[in-house]
């Protein structure tokens, strides 16, 4: 079996609700909820220690993409994470899991809000990694993140939604 990532809240290539937009707190123009996707998964492979979540926005003009959430540390045990896990005060992650830094400059789910035009892709993407924790700071960036996972996946699963405005 595959491994399999899907989320409650949208499909495949489908447009991300409001619920899941960048709040007007961060003043980029839009007024979304800011809640993480629920996501879900199955199909790990053998050798399975944690898991990774990242959402990344490949077509933001920054020339190197936008982390909009990173996620490591999530315990093998776990198969999905809920709706707002991405809020560092909700309390919804699996006890272990770690949030670093996004591009936001903080850690937690910053949703989209590319600029008006074409649509961007969100690319949640999960990864089955051969080690039980990540020993990164919590100020790692996404890069360094990617780059540790790089040397760690024994499997990856991707959703892609799009926004835009």
């Amino acid at each position: 079996m595959a491994l399999t990532l899907t989320s409650a809240n949208f499909k495949e290539g489908a447009t991300l609700g409001m619920e899941h937009v960048l709040s007007a707190e961060y003043g980029f123009g839009t007024s979304g909820g800011n809640k993480s996707p629920q996501l879900s998964w199955s199909g790990a492979p053998a050798g399975t220690k944690s898991f990774a979540v990242h959402c990344f926005d490949p077509d933001a003009p920054t020339g190197s993409g936008f982390w909009h959430w990173v996620v490591v540390n999530i315990p093998a045990t776990v198969d999905s994470l809920a709706a707002g896990a991405g809020d560092p005060a909700s309390g919804k992650l699996p006890q272990g899991a770690l949030q670093v830094r996004t591009d936001f400059g903080a850690p937690g789910y910053g949703g989209p809000c590319p600029p008006p035009g074409k649509p961007h892709r969100y690319v949640f993407s999960l990864y089955a990694l051969d080690i039980d924790k990540m020993d990164v700071p919590n100020d790692a960036s996404g890069a360094l993140v990617g780059f540790n996972i790089g040397a760690h996946t024994v499997g990856k699963a991707v959703i892609t939604a799009q926004y835009g405005r």
